[in-house]
C-alpha cells in the first residue's frame, strides 16, 4: 500500500468555488462522462468536513454529493497496458484497461481533486487526508500521475495491492490523475476524509461517501 502521497498545485487553478456552485439535488443519479470534473472536491464550513463532486462539464457548475452522480468511462477509454515493470500495477502488458486520462481529453471524463476551497491556516500542515477505504467491482482501480514523459510517476491508489490507501491534499491544491480500471462493469467506492485542526488539534472527519463508476466496453 501506498500512503500520504501529496498531490501538487496545478497551473491555472480554478475560479469557481464551492460557494459559487449550484447545489444539486437530483432524485436519479447525474452521468457524467465528460468534461472536467472534480470527483473529489473538499470543502469545509461550520465545523463540518464534506466531499463533493464539482462539475464544470456543462454551461453552468453543479456541485453534487458523490452518491448523486454516476461516473462513466465510455469506450473511448479502453487502452492497453504498456509494456514495462513501471506499469505492472495496472495489469499484464497487453491487456485491456480503462484509463479516464489525467491530460484533458474532451471526450472522456477529466476526473480531479480540489481542494481550493480550504482556507490556510484551518488544519495542521494545511492537510485534508483522504481515505480510499474500499472498492467493490469486477476489476482492479488504480489512481496515479504521469512524469513529464507519460510513464508512471506516482501511484496514489492501488486497490490490486491492499486498501485502505490515502491521498494527502492541502488547501488549495487543484490536479488530475489518471484513474484507471482493470473490466469494465460497474465500481464503488468508499471514501472518507480527515484532518487536524491547527487552532485545537481535534480531529474532523467527513462521513464515508459512495462514488459509483461505471466503465463501458
Amino acid at each position: 500500500m501506498r500512503h500520504h502521497a501529496r498531490l501538487l498545485v496545478a497551473a491555472g487553478a480554478l475560479i469557481a468555488t464551492f460557494a459559487a456552485a449550484d447545489p444539486a439535488s437530483a432524485t436519479c443519479p447525474a452521468v457524467l462522462d465528460h468534461g472536467h470534473v472534480d470527483v473529489v472536491g473538499l470543502g469545509y464550513e461550520n465545523g463540518h468536513l464534506e466531499i463533493g463532486v464539482h462539475d464544470e462539464s456543462g454551461a453552468e457548475e453543479v456541485e453534487y454529493t458523490p452518491e448523486d452522480v454516476l461516473l462513466k468511462a465510455l469506450p473511448a477509454a479502453r487502452t492497453t497496458v504498456p509494456a514495462g515493470s513501471a506499469y505492472g500495477f495496472l495489469g499484464t502488458a497487453g491487456t485491456p484497461v480503462w484509463i479516464l486520462p489525467e491530460v484533458q481529453n474532451p471526450d472522456l471524463l477529466w476526473a480531479g481533486f480540489g481542494a481550493e476551497e480550504l482556507n490556510a491556516g484551518d488544519f495542521s500542515d494545511d492537510a485534508v487526508h483522504v481515505r480510499f477505504l474500499s472498492v467493490q467491482g469486477p476489476g482492479k482501480v488504480a489512481v496515479y500521475t504521469d512524469d513529464v514523459f507519460g510513464a508512471p510517476e506516482t501511484v496514489l491508489v492501488d486497490s490490486g495491492d491492499g486498501l485502505p490507501d490515502t491521498v494527502t491534499l492541502h488547501a488549495g491544491d487543484h490536479t488530475h490523475a489518471n484513474w484507471a480500471f482493470s473490466k469494465p462493469g460497474t465500481y464503488t467506492l468508499k471514501v472518507k476524509a480527515d484532518a487536524k485542526l491547527a487552532a485545537t488539534g481535534k480531529t474532523v472527519s467527513s462521513r464515508t461517501v459512495t462514488y459509483t463508476f461505471q466503465i463501458k466496453n
